[in-house]
Parts: structure tokens; C-alpha cells; sequence
């Protein structure tokens, strides 16, 4: 196998399928698939014209994705817009290949970054966002995946942890992101809370149902974030929040806490406050202590900093964010929220814009923006 040829032609091959009227990222993918097929095929069967069969080969995943995306899309189009309470309807083969895709031949991490790809519909980029590293280093990760079950009979379920991680992330992209999958995602973790018991499916649920009853009101008419205290709680959808909590409830009274049981207790408390100010935050606070506890992980303790903000005032969250890597994304967000808490409108109207320069979104980056104005705006009185 000629690596260097296979390199050489990588480039040359992706111009000519954008050329074709491919994206760049849908071709990037077709390309890395072709070459998965070269590293396979070529060394017992050594094309004449490299690059053409790169070329035909590249083209047939493009034009097979395309149509699996479509598929896709058409399917999501027969899901109503909102997911009714209640028993799940009759369950399709989709969650069953979120566990095939989950095979236990792969590592959770690309078990997961696979079935986002595969089955999710999510992109490389989108996946890379949610996992917090470079799209480059997760399309390496899809692609040895997609190496090591080429060739494998998929009659081994993945575990239930690993589907859970990927119904999570495609929720959160479809409450937050580009592609509308958050009633998909509650619509497959109904199915799996039917067919399994098991706490964490039941805590996924619930704070599904719970971020989602407040879906209506996290955008102004003109499509502008409202952030959570600033939300006409009015407007909050009641009967999920009924429901969430009382599946949450059922879930800890298993006392066998999860990480996404602890989420929807927060999220819980959230729903539970008749205004931002009566919020109780410091349970918030001993929540996410228990989140920590369960997952070790920065975004969680970047959120709790805003928690020990509220509850025992800014400089108590400014020094929780103080332990905290700068680099880590909405990091200069919160610490903006922060110093501004704590009457520095200069640092925090600075940090509003670098926050705004690095946000993963046009809405989030506008929003930071005008909070960024309104200080500027509030310091030249």
C-alpha cells in the first residue's frame, strides 16, 4: 500500500467531488470512506487508475449518504413537532441501530461519534463541537471507527451506557444547534424507558422532558437568545414538567444515582421556581457537587462556578472559576456574567467580546454582543 500516493491524491480527489457539486464537509467524509476501502482493497487488488477509482468510489458514498440523508430527513418530517406524554408509540428498527452501531468492538467515545455520524445525522463538525476537540481529531476518530467494524457482523448490541451518551448528545444538538433532533431524541429514549428498566434511562427522560417544556421561550420573536431568568416562565410547557419530575422522582428513589439523574434534578429546580429569584441555588449548587462527583468534567464545574455565583455571591463564583482552564469554551461568557455581577462593567464587557469572538453559533455570538454593548453603553452615562 502506497501511503504516499494515497496522500497525494486525498486533495485531489475531494476538489473534484466538490467540483461535482458536493459539500466540503459531505465530501471530505465520502473521501475518508474511499480511502478506509483503499487501505482494504488495494494491497490484493491494486487499481490501474488510482485516482479515478478513488474518484468513482468517493462519489458512490457522497451520492449513498446523500440518500441515507434524505431518508432521514423524510422520516423526521413524519415526527410531530412536539412529543406527546404518554406511552411511546410502536417502536421502528432506529433504536435498534443505535445499539448495533454501538458495538462492543469500539471504545464508548467512538462508539458514540460513529452512531452521531451514522445514525444521528449529525456532521463531523457538529460532533466535534459536542465533545470539545478539533473537527479534524474527531474525523480521524469516525474514521478508525469505521475501520475497525468494517468487516464485522453486527449481531453484538453495544451497552446501554453508550446509546444513552448518544440519545444525550443528539438531544442536545437538536434543542441547541443547526438540525431539529430533540423530539427524535425524546421520542427513542421513550421507546428504551418501555423496554428496559434502568434509572438512567428514566433520568435522561426526565431531563429531556425538562429542558424541553422550556423550548418556546429560550428565543425572542426576532430569534435572539433569552437567557433562563430573563424566560416568560408563563409560557413554560406545565404537563412535561409534570411528567419529568415525576419520572425523575421514581428514578432517585432507586437510590442509584446517575449523572443524568443529577442533571434533571437541577433542571428540576429550575422549572420548580415561580421567578429567576426564587430559584434555590444552593441546591443547585449540591447537585452539581454530585455531577462533578460522577463525571470529573470542566463544563460542569464551569456551570457550577455560575451556581456558587448565585448562591454565595459573584466572587465566590469568580474564585470556583479561577481553578478552571481559560480555554475552555463559554469560559470568558461566564466570567463576563461574573465580574459584571460584581459591578466591573470594563472586564466584563471585554470578556463579553472575547466570549462572542469564540461562541459556537450566530445566536449566542449576537447575544454576547449586545451584552457587550449594553455595559459600554451603561459606563459612558
Amino acid at each position: 500500500m502506497d501511503e504516499v500516493l494515497l496522500r497525494s491524491l486525498t486533495p485531489r480527489v475531494l476538489g473534484i467531488l466538490v467540483r461535482r457539486g458536493a459539500d466540503f464537509a459531505a465530501a471530505e467524509d465520502a473521501v475518508q470512506d474511499a480511502l478506509v476501502e483503499a487501505v482494504r482493497v488495494w494491497p490484493a487488488d491494486p487499481p490501474q487508475d488510482p485516482k479515478g477509482w478513488l474518484v468513482t468510489v468517493a462519489w458512490r458514498r457522497f451520492l449513498d449518504a446523500t440518500r441515507a440523508d434524505v431518508a432521514r430527513r423524510r422520516r423526521e418530517d413524519l415526527v410531530d413537532e412536539e412529543p406527546a406524554p404518554g406511552p411511546a408509540p410502536a417502536v421502528d428498527d432506529t433504536l435498534q441501530l443505535y445499539f448495533l452501531c454501538a458495538h462492543p468492538s469500539l471504545t464508548p467515545s467512538s462508539a458514540v461519534a460513529l452512531t452521531l455520524r451514522a445514525v444521528g445525522g449529525l456532521t463531523t463538525r457538529q460532533i466535534a463541537q459536542a465533545y470539545l476537540v478539533p473537527e479534524a481529531t474527531m474525523a480521524q476518530r469516525i474514521s478508525r471507527a469505521k475501520r475497525t467494524v468494517s468487516g464485522v457482523r453486527f449481531n453484538q448490541p453495544g451497552d446501554v451506557a453508550t446509546v444513552l451518551r448518544v440519545l444525550y448528545l443528539v438531544f442536545n444538538e437538536g434543542y441547541s444547534g443547526d438540525v431539529d433532533l430533540a423530539a427524535e431524541a425524546i421520542r427513542l429514549t421513550r421507546q428504551l424507558a418501555t423496554s428496559i428498566e434502568h434509572p438512567e434511562v428514566a433520568g435522561l427522560l426526565a431531563l429531556m422532558l425538562l429542558h424541553h417544556a422550556r423550548r418556546a421561550t429560550r428565543t425572542a420573536p426576532d430569534g435572539s437568545l433569552m437567557p433562563l431568568a430573563e424566560q416568560d416562565r408563563g409560557r413554560w410547557d406545565t404537563t412535561s414538567i409534570a411528567e419529568g419530575v415525576e419520572i425523575l422522582q421514581a428514578a432517585l428513589a432507586r437510590d442509584r444515582l446517575g449523572e443524568f439523574q443529577a442533571q434533571a434534578a437541577i433542571a428540576a429546580l429550575h422549572a420548580d421556581a415561580r421567578t429567576a429569584e426564587e430559584t434555590d441555588w444552593v441546591q443547585i449548587v449540591e447537585w452539581y457537587d454530585e455531577l462533578a462527583r460522577l463525571t470529573d468534567s470542566p463544563v460542569v464545574r464551569l456551570n457550577r462556578a455560575v451556581a456558587v455565583g448565585e448562591a454565595d455571591g459573584p466572587r465566590a463564583g469568580l474564585a470556583a472559576l479561577a481553578a478552571l482552564d481559560d480555554s475552555l469554551p463559554r469560559h470568558a461568557a461566564v466570567a463576563a456574567y461574573l465580574h459584571e455581577r460584581d459591578g466591573d462593567l470594563a472586564t466584563a464587557a471585554r470578556l463579553y467580546v472575547k466570549a462572542a469572538q469564540k461562541a459556537p453559533n450566530l445566536a449566542e455570538r449576537d447575544h454576547l454582543t449586545r451584552q457587550a454593548a449594553r455595559l459600554n453603553a451603561r459606563r459612558c452615562r
